[in-house]
């Protein structure tokens, strides 16, 4: 397996170009199944979930292809639909699963298998059920597929009240909604700027959404959906990241499509810890205020809160923190693995249950240490740049579901370090 070699003790100064959303993307690609008319999305990144997506999608009979190095994905689902979604392409990646709701929605029955992803959590599907099952569908388990077909072939609108605001559930009701006889409601839901694009793309492709962005969405099922052209929001995820390279090294980065908005709660804490971040005409501009990082304290909420995808790398800086910080995580009971990698780096940090307290050490020291999931990956580059001597990270694959082109944007604003094939 490649890992990536870093040697830290430079500052980091230019510009990185965030890319499109890795969450939005998987997302927008799925509502090809609603539609026989062509969907094409702009600003796609290039990711390994993106293939995986483009796998699971030319399985069930849509065509995806490839355009300008990647950027463009122009896709189609005109012929004939399979609607059974293999275990083998399913287990990959988690939002695999959002193929559930389409597929219901257009063809009134779907087999998906139970998907995969990151160890971070259960991150159930009855949430997604129960709410399609409210919509007049049957569904049971069976041989680690879920098993659904609408009463009489087509789903009915429905009021659905979820428990917590699911982002995946959301993503997948407003999905299968556009489709259904009615209105559908949905209360308590997910309010990310995921969601935002997803009712931006739908409706350009003739839906009728209301709400989204707020607590509440209001869909009005229509009849037939056409195709459209659709720009991927920024990802604010891979945004985040980068913006905590500087504050954790030194220097000035400019981050190309960012703004404030897609990170309004983790902007509040860089500003705490000590951290200048401020819009320019091309995106954001970051800068370590005088003197050590100040610890502050974070607690992972659903947006617009502080992400928990953004965690890990707070984390990372807060191990260099004067003072003592105090991480809750609430949204994953699984997401520290992190935490005894950074520890062989020198942090400072104990965890109790879904509670980390990290005491700031002077100077992290460079060790070998090993990725757990996608976000650990990147806080343990992070970690690394501001280290004493080398830090190699291995098992690195988790890195290429969600960031692009990692070493060439770092070394870009002067980050040594490289990626090394393995054996």
């Amino acid at each position: 397996m490649d890992s990536i070699l870093v040697k830290g003790g430079g500052a980091l100064n230019g510009q990185i170009p965030i890319a499109g959303a890795k969450n939005a993307c998987l997302t927008l690609m799925p509502a090809t199944l609603l539609s026989d008319e062509p969907l094409t999305l702009t600003n796609a990144p290039r990711l390994s979930d993106i293939k995986t997506m483009t796998q699971l999608l030319a399985s069930l009979g849509a065509e995806v292809t490839s355009l300008q190095d990647g950027k463009v994905l122009a896709m189609s689902t005109h012929g004939d639909i399979n609607t059974r979604a293999e275990y083998d392409i399913v287990r990959k990646m988690r939002a695999s699963n959002l193929v559930l709701g389409p597929l219901l929605a257009r063809e009134g029955h779907a087999e998906v298998s139970l998907p995969g992803g990151c160890a971070i959590g259960a991150r159930p599907m009855d949430i997604h059920t129960d709410g399609l099952t409210k919509m007049g569908a049957e569904i049971d388990l069976r041989d680690g597929y879920l098993h659904a077909k609408a009463d009489g072939g087509k789903l009915k609108g429905a009021v659905i009240d979820f428990p917590f605001a699911s982002v995946g559930a959301t993503e997948n009701i407003m999905m299968a909604a556009t489709l259904a006889k009615g209105t559908t409601v949905i209360n308590n839901a997910a309010r990310e700027p995921e969601i935002v694009d997803l009712a931006t793309c739908l409706r350009a492709m003739g839906a009728q959404i209301d709400g989204d962005g707020t607590p509440t969405i209001t869909i009005q099922g229509v009849d037939k959906l056409h195709g459209a052209t659709h720009r991927v929001v920024t990802d604010r995820i891979e945004l985040g990241t980068y913006m905590l390279a500087p504050a954790i090294c030194g220097g000035e980065v400019e981050l190309l499509g960012g703004k404030i908005d897609l990170l309004g709660a983790f902007c509040e804490k860089l500003d705490a810890a000590g951290i200048n971040v401020e819009e320019t005409d091309k995106g954001l501009k970051v800068a370590r205020k005088n003197g050590r990082i100040r610890a502050v304290d974070v607690t992972t909420e659903p947006f617009p809160g502080f992400p928990t995808d953004l965690q890990a790398q707070m984390m990372a800086l807060l191990c260099t923190a004067e003072g003592t910080s105090v991480l809750e995580e609430k949204i994953f009971e699984n997401r520290f693995m992190h935490a005894p990698e950074l520890m062989r780096m020198g942090a400072d940090i104990d965890v109790q249950g879904g509670t980390a307290t990290v005491t700031g050490v002077e100077k992290l020291k460079g060790a070998p240490v090993m990725a757990t999931d996608l976000r650990a990956s990147v806080s343990l580059i992070l970690a690394g740049l501001a280290a004493e001597g080398e830090t190699r990270v291995a098992r690195v694959y988790h890195l290429d579901r969600g960031y692009e082109h990692v070493v060439r944007k770092l070394s870009g604003v002067g980050a040594n370090i490289e990626r090394i094939a393995g054996d």
